[in-house]
């Protein structure tokens, strides 16, 4: 029996510490035969969705949600340290290490309290192990201890860091596209911008930040978790809306370099298709189409009154099918499972946008008036 516990105790430490090695020094890989921290993830995700279907109100949904990404990361952490104080408690069990101690006949409990204070480095030295192999348990016990309250007080900044590049753009899209944001919008207001390529500047910058939005994912899958600040801003409705976007202007919509949009839709479906596959997540097509023919002459007739060119064929329409159905499912599947909603391509109902609202005026004074929004960019 001891045998058999030592051997799992042994095996333990290495799991925990190879999950942890992955999870915050070598995060780099899209697919892995079983990883404890996707495990975590999904099964812990799901649960709480469970209990945050039970809140009646939407508001209080949202902010339960957003409470997941930061409470899980603080259980993950617990789970990885209780892990090694019992898996180093129950291996001095099966190897009776003798200690020096107030009392003889020690038990399980004894060597999981001198387990915990090896492990935090607490050094109340009332228990000592008294022989060679127990101290040199407790040293690398200790060791590891002191590895991993460094990785914890290290890896949240990281992670602060890398949330914050995140929602730069989420944010720039406010104004760019509305809140929330739709292609149509993009396209409208950057007509009234710098005519010589200012949304080709934008596509440059939403192809390093869907790049930069894979590889943090990659790195720190819990980052997926972490919503933005706002409840109709997300990182995946910021996908979308640059998808969109590049598609329209790969059929024809709006004046952007062409092979700037071909590059960053490239490398934005390239971002929804590897995020499916971290989550392991089944690509599902939207149901009602985001899309439909009535809705596409809408929105070519109201590009066209705002002076966008949409050309009317066959071929851009069916163009314009083809490269949906390329990234659509994916961003789907991954709004059911964050509980996202994914943006309109463009609006049904024209509302203001988030930096023209306040807690104490629904619409700030004056606004009509600033240069350069004097149309389609304000909506009451």
């Amino acid at each position: 029996m001891r045998f058999i516990v030592g051997l799992g105790s042994i095996l333990l430490v290495l799991a925990v510490f190879i999950d942890a090695f992955e999870a915050v020094l070598l995060p780099r890989r899209v697919s892995h035969g079983y990883r404890f921290l996707r495990f975590f993830y999904r099964h812990s995700w799901r649960a709480w969705r469970l209990l945050v279907n039970l809140i009646p109100s939407p508001k209080r949904r949202g902010t339960a949600l957003s409470l997941f990404g930061p409470l899980s990361l603080l259980v993950l952490f617990g789970t990885w340290a209780m892990g090694l104080i019992v898996a180093f408690a129950s291996l001095h069990w099966a190897l009776e290490t003798p200690m020096a101690a107030p009392k003889t006949g020690l038990e399980a409990g004894d060597y999981l309290y001198f387990s915990g204070v090896t492990f935090f480095t607490l050094g109340y030295g009332d228990m000592t192990p008294a022989d060679a192999l127990g101290k040199f348990l407790a040293v690398l016990e200790t060791g590891l201890g002191f590895g991993f309250l460094a990785m914890v007080i290290s890896y949240h900044p990281v992670l602060t860091q890398a949330f914050s590049r995140r929602e730069i753009v989420i944010s720039l899209l406010d104004a760019r596209g509305g809140s929330p944001p739709t292609a149509a919008q993009v396209l409208i207001r950057a007509r009234y911008g710098d005519k010589s390529g200012g949304l080709t500047a934008d596509l440059v910058n939403w192809e390093t930040w869907s790049a930069e939005l894979l590889e943090g994912s990659l790195s720190f899958p819990m980052l997926a978790y972490y919503r933005s600040q706002h409840d109709n801003q997300s990182w995946l409705a910021a996908l979308a809306v640059i998808l969109d976007t590049c598609a329209l202007q790969i059929c024809g919509a709006g004046t952007a370099d062409p092979h700037q949009a071909r590059l960053t839709f490239a490398i934005a479906r390239h971002a929804a298709v590897d995020l499916t596959l971290v989550f392991y997540i089944k690509p599902v097509p939207p149901d009602p189409d985001r899309l439909p023919t009535a809705s596409l002459q809408q929105l070519r007739e109201l590009l066209r009154a705002e002076g966008v060119s949409f050309p009317e064929s066959a071929v851009a329409e069916g163009k314009l099918a083809e490269l949906r159905g390329m990234y659509e499912p994916f961003l789907n599947g991954l709004a059911r499972y964050f509980l996202f909603r994914l943006p309109e391509i463009f609006p049904a109902r024209l509302t203001a946008d988030n930096w023209q609202t306040s807690a104490w005026m629904p619409r700030t004074p004056g606004i009509r008036d600033l240069p350069g929004l004097e149309r389609g960019e304000h909506f009451e």
